[in-house]
């Protein structure tokens, strides 16, 4: 693989920060340790501007090219947050903050792009500027959402900007991407069941929230699989339910939750329409009443044609082009590097980490042999898309 060789000099000094962060997770928006952290070395390594609280714990920093006139702005992203999970990998530099841990890689993307940040501040090997990225709260919090809220896109006159995220089970030295949705829509709904409560010994007496939400549970698997083209995408998953707290009463409430996935906005607005119905429907059928909240969090990801062929051609130099990947399928989860997408042109691309343990899984660890290809990603995507005149 091509890596580029003064990143290879480095790798173990961006593996070192990798680990570091790795050992002190922060959730959501609490990535203070983390921003500083990356703040530090980004002034250190000679940025030419470095802000902090962008979307209320983002950084961005700026990095002039050797040139400017071409007037381009390049926008680079990693996401800082962990997740609320106990780590059990054991490792020397595993969670020293019980409860959680970067079971996402995300601790492997800001290592990542403070190594691009060394190299193009030591090269400058372009002719523009390159705006780096490092989002909060990308797991559930919107953190990409709240940095194009507080004007990013606008303050720093990015025009084009790219993501990238590890992929357990894709083998090391690899990509994959794709045109159009790369990854669905994530929303949520709460569903409350208002019955009749009693004695458990008279259930004529009540109407057990218990059972209807049992009901609405069942009933809601038939949404996708009735009302859904089947050539089309979606998901719905109850995953919380809760009612009661005596052996012996019928609860006057129950309540459940989960989410739902979809790849186009019409399928969306279908689900919302069709979990509603059935809930309420569902409920009055059997006695009793269900108010439903849905909320829409993260948008499609949706990659714009000509900013994806360009980032499959520049992983293509580093892993050769047969090691990428251009129509890969499209993944089900959610991730908010969609915001930054509707607000500019770019493309979000997996890069393969080998057989590791699945990301939100507590023996998850980033894999620190990704680091070379994933800094000489960026180096590249930023040289070519600014090249200096000869």
């Amino acid at each position: 693989m091509p890596i580029v060789n003064r990143i290879a000099d480095f790798t173990d000094e961006i593996a070192a920060w990798r680990r570091d962060i790795h050992e002190h997770p922060e959730l959501q928006y609490e990535v203070h340790r983390t921003a500083a952290l990356v703040a530090e070395k980004l002034a250190e390594f000679g940025c030419d501007e470095v802000v902090t609280g962008v979307g209320r714990t983002g950084v961005v920093a700026v990095v002039n090219g050797r040139e400017t006139g071409s007037g381009r702005v390049v926008g680079l992203r990693a996401d800082m947050d962990a997740l609320p999970i106990h780590e059990t990998t054991g490792l020397p530099h595993a969670s020293k903050t019980d409860g959680a841990m970067h079971a996402c890689g995300h601790d492997g993307h800001t290592a990542m792009l403070l190594g691009a940040a060394k190299y193009l501040t030591e090269t400058r090997n372009f002719d523009g500027k390159v705006a780096l990225i490092f989002q909060p709260a990308e797991e559930g919090g919107a953190g990409g959402k709240a940095m194009v809220d507080d004007g990013m896109m606008e303050r720093f006159g990015i025009q084009e900007v790219y993501g990238l995220h590890n992929q357990p089970g894709m083998a090391l030295g690899t990509f994959e991407i794709r045109h159009g949705a790369m990854m669905a829509s994530a929303d949520e709904f709460e569903i409350t069941v208002e019955g009749f409560g009693g004695h458990a010994a008279k259930p004529h007496k009540a109407v057990d929230a218990t059972l209807v939400a049992a009901q609405i549970m069942v009933m809601l698997q038939t949404v996708v699989a009735r009302n859904v083209d089947p050539v089309e995408s979606a998901v719905l998953s109850v995953t919380t339910m809760h009612a009661g707290k005596a052996f012996n009463v019928i609860p006057q409430t129950a309540t459940l939750g989960g989410t739902v996935r979809t790849l186009k906005p019409a399928i969306r607005d279908l689900m919302e329409k069709r979990v509603t119905e059935v809930a309420e429907m569902t409920a009055a059928a059997l006695g009793a009443k269900a108010k439903v909240n849905y909320q829409r969090h993260y948008p499609v990801v949706v990659n714009h044609p000509a900013e994806t062929d360009f980032a499959a051609e520049i992983a293509g130099e580093i892993v050769s082009p047969a090691n990428v990947k251009r129509d890969t399928p499209p993944v089900m989860g959610g991730e908010d590097f969609a915001f930054m997408l509707e607000a500019r042109p770019g493309a979000f691309i997996f890069a393969g980490q080998g057989d590791t343990a699945p990301v939100h899984h507590p023996d998850y660890d980033f894999n620190d042999a990704l680091i070379p290809i994933g800094c000489s990603y960026w180096a590249r995507l930023v040289e070519t898309a600014m090249p200096i005149a000869r």
